[in-house]
């Protein structure tokens, strides 16, 4: 839906032959049973720009076709319910979300709720062959022994941001085909595991980092620093961020509750020489704190940045983002 004009939209599974009612702007398809949509809108760090972006955000509503009434719906989001966190304690661990002592038992349920792409048939049929009643119930701890390794071996390791995706320079790993990722079932697996919901590239460029120059592991005990060249920021027509998560993938919490720097950090102070460095490090700095970015004392950690609407420089590699300099 990226580049979308404002209006009203129908979001429709791929099987569903409906009438479209008069008023909708365009009819979006999804190819399977569950979907998810993320508005996102832009904002200055400011308290300013924060109040004055609430009355858009109140426009983005999403409801049921059987509440349509051809007229622009509003709700003050601001006054939302604060949700307790799905399958985690809010940072101290990381989210789980499938169970592989069960995954057997769920997946027929799964096959039929996320039916096979063109071309995929055969290979839906030979993972269906594993849900055989006969099959499942002869082989029963073997399959869940087999799954709880896999799990293991297999899956948790994607988790790190430096197993996935291609090399990009200076210990930093991307992707490039987020969101349209075919027949590359690792890369699927591996976002769905550490990064889910990217968009194409086209919209969206994501740059992953765990470790340091020397290729040592991030790590809140140590101070870095992250340079941009003089007329070297990210290339991004939109906006670009430089965030920061715990070893869990979650916000490190802090006092100044920062979790990001970046286009919408407006008193970023660059060098005399025009280029810019922000500093990642558990304490405040000594100097002027605005290109501080604060680090979980004692825990390793992983940098995560954003281009939306990257330019032909990342799209091509010709861009590469910074090094983490351990001081």
């Amino acid at each position: 839906m990226y580049g979308t004009a404002p209006g009203l939209y129908l979001l429709a599974p791929a099987s569903w032959e409906g009438e479209v009612p008069e008023g909708i702007t365009k009819v979006y398809r999804f190819d399977t049973a569950v979907s998810a949509v993320i508005p996102r809108a832009f904002m200055d760090d400011t308290d300013a720009d924060r109040a004055a972006i609430q009355p858009v955000i109140n426009q983005i509503m999403m409801y049921p076709l059987a509440e349509y009434t051809g007229k622009l719906q509003t709700t003050d989001w601001s006054q939302a319910p604060t949700l307790p966190p799905f399958g985690g304690d809010g940072g101290d661990s990381e989210t789980h979300w499938v169970d592989p002592t069960i995954f057997f038992d769920d997946l027929p349920a799964l096959l039929t709720e996320v039916p096979a792409k063109p071309g995929e048939q055969a290979l839906y049929d030979w993972i269906g062959s594993l849900t055989d009643p006969t099959v499942t119930a002869a082989h029963a701890d073997l399959l869940r022994a087999t799954a709880v390794a896999a799990d293991k071996d297999l899956i948790d390791p994607l988790f790190q941001f430096r197993n996935i995706g291609v090399p990009a320079g200076n210990h930093w790993t991307t992707q490039h085909n987020g969101a349209q990722f075919g027949t590359d079932y690792l890369s699927r697996t591996a976002m769905a595991k550490a990064n889910i919901f990217v968009n194409s590239p086209n919209e969206t460029a994501y740059f992953y980092l765990d470790l340091d120059e020397a290729g040592e592991r991030l790590d809140g005990d140590r101070t870095y620093t992250v340079t941009f060249p003089a007329g070297q920021l990210p290339p991004a027509r939109g906006f670009w961020s430089l965030t920061l998560y715990n070893q869990h993938h979650f916000f490190a919490p802090n006092d100044l509750n920062r979790y990001s720097l970046g286009t919408k950090n407006k008193d970023l102070k660059s060098n005399p020489d025009g280029s810019l460095t922000l500093t990642v490090q558990a304490t405040r700095p000594d100097n002027a704190d605005a290109n501080w970015l604060p680090a979980p004392a004692g825990e390793p950690f992983s940098l995560y940045l954003r281009a939306y609407w990257p330019e032909d420089a990342i799209l091509d590699g010709t861009w590469t983002p910074p090094a983490a300099v351990p001081a």
